[in-house]
């Protein structure tokens, strides 16, 4: 699966990584440099965070199915308690 940004996300991240560069580097980067850093990273890293994302996700829904039947529990045998009492 390819990583992908929308041209909004592109934009504001090619920026950041231009400003980061302009702050934090001994030389600035240019637009197409950034894009390029940006690309590199998606391909690279992307997946990386992306598979731990999921991981993450993974383990978030096994523990809320483990704790289904506490959360949606019925108890069981319950009609002769019930009808016991409408006799009485």
């Amino acid at each position: 699966m390819s990583i992908e940004f929308s041209k909004e996300a592109s934009t504001a991240a090619i920026t950041s990584i231009q400003r980061y560069f302009e702050e934090n580097m001994d030389e600035e980067i240019g637009n197409l440099g950034a894009g390029a850093l940006l690309g590199f990273f998606l391909k690279e890293v992307g997946p990386v965070v992306y598979n731990q994302a999921v991981a993450d996700v993974q383990s978030r829904m096994q523990a809320i199915v483990m704790e289904l039947d506490i959360e949606i529990h019925e108890a069981e045998f319950q009609y002769w308690p019930s009808s016991a009492r409408k006799r009485k």
